[in-house]
């Protein structure tokens, strides 16, 4: 296993890690302890987790997945060798779909981070978590795919950027957090927390976690600046979009218990007739390799100086140890251009 430096943090995390958004759906709690024990063996130190999973949120099912890595924690003693990472919820712009997580309007204010902080630590089974991250921004601006901006007003509760670092290093102050982050947060949202931390003595976040993979590579686009000069560190997730990069959906196919076959039946965020072109591109250039096609959509997201780590999402040992042949993949000068040849052609087909 690698390891790469979090931000100007004291972690190093390992250049997978494991995700764990499918734990309560798709996995048992057996599942779940099994992926955490194989990845723990191969070296895998960051575990990635968050209140609302596992996705998609239901009151029936939520907080399932904390309280899985949870029971795994107790069950083998090793907290003190992992990099343990969590999200509170932000608000939904459609509060019925979200009502059992803080009634719908989970606001990054005290209130709302005190609850959700102290609720996710009491799931862990841990006193801290080494990373805390805002799953997504508590204003009004495009994430989860949105190409557009919109202009709309913010939510009249909607917390300060201000306010919610000021309640963050209420948090680290008291050693529930040792360091914060951000997710799928925009190019103006980093600079916003970035300024606030400098100008008030308040924490830094040390990553973004945002999409990031062959089918969507805005990361490159401004935030990715951030990274290089201001050593935000990037989380990719998603780094195999849904898995419809391994190739197993093309030509229409809905493989029995795969994701996109099961729980999220209508998500369409991968499925265009552009995104379908580019994913047949590059499991073509796998194949002519002889390459697994995860490992080649993997291989070149931890290739980039800006990700710390991918986090990767499965629902099999045999996923997990597949997308750890990552790691052994060196992408040369003339597979790179092939790629980028794809991309040129089609970019960013999937936001």
């Amino acid at each position: 296993m690698q390891y790469r430096r979090l931000g100007h943090t004291d972690l190093n995390v390992s250049l997978l890690s494991l995700g764990s958004m499918t734990w309560g759906h798709q996995n048992t709690e057996q599942d779940a302890h099994q992926q955490l024990d194989a990845a723990v063996a191969a070296g895998i130190n960051l575990i990635d987790t968050a209140e609302m999973y596992p996705t998609p949120t239901r009151a029936e099912t939520w907080t399932t997945t904390e309280r899985f890595i949870g029971s795994w924690l107790a069950a083998r003693g090793n907290r003190d060798k992992l990099v343990l990472a969590s999200k509170i919820a932000g608000p939904s712009r459609d509060p019925a779909g979200q009502t059992h997580i803080r009634d719908g309007l989970s606001h990054h204010d005290r209130r709302n981070i005190v609850a959700a902080l102290d609720g996710s630590l009491k799931r862990l089974r841990t006193d801290y978590l080494d990373l805390y991250q805002l799953h997504w921004p508590d204003r009004t601006t495009n994430f989860f795919g949105a190409r557009e901006y919109p202009y709309v007003d913010d939510h009249p509760d909607s917390a300060a950027i201000a306010e919610t670092l000021a309640v963050l290093d209420e948090q680290v102050k008291a050693g529930k957090v040792r360091h914060i982050g951000v997710s799928n947060e925009t190019p103006w949202g980093v600079a916003q927390f970035l300024r606030h931390s400098e100008q008030r003595d308040l924490p830094r976040i040390a990553s973004i976690q945002n999409p990031y993979s062959l089918l969507n590579r805005l990361y490159e686009n401004g935030l990715s600046e951030f990274s290089h000069r201001d050593g935000v560190s990037l989380l990719a997730y998603s780094p195999l979009a849904f898995g419809t990069l391994t190739g197993k959906y093309l030509d229409g196919a809905h493989p029995e218990g795969a994701r996109l076959s099961s729980v999220y039946r209508t998500f369409n965020r991968y499925d265009s007739s552009e995104a379908n072109s580019a994913i047949a591109s590059y499991v073509q250039i796998a194949a002519k390799r002889g390459l697994s096609p995860a490992q080649l959509a993997l291989a070149f997201v931890i290739r980039q100086p800006f990700v710390a780590s991918a986090i990767t999402g499965q629902t099999s040992l045999a996923q997990l140890h597949d997308n750890l042949g990552a790691l052994e993949l060196q992408l040369d000068d003339e597979l790179l251009a092939e790629i980028q040849a794809v991309h040129r052609r089609t970019p960013n087909p999937a936001p």
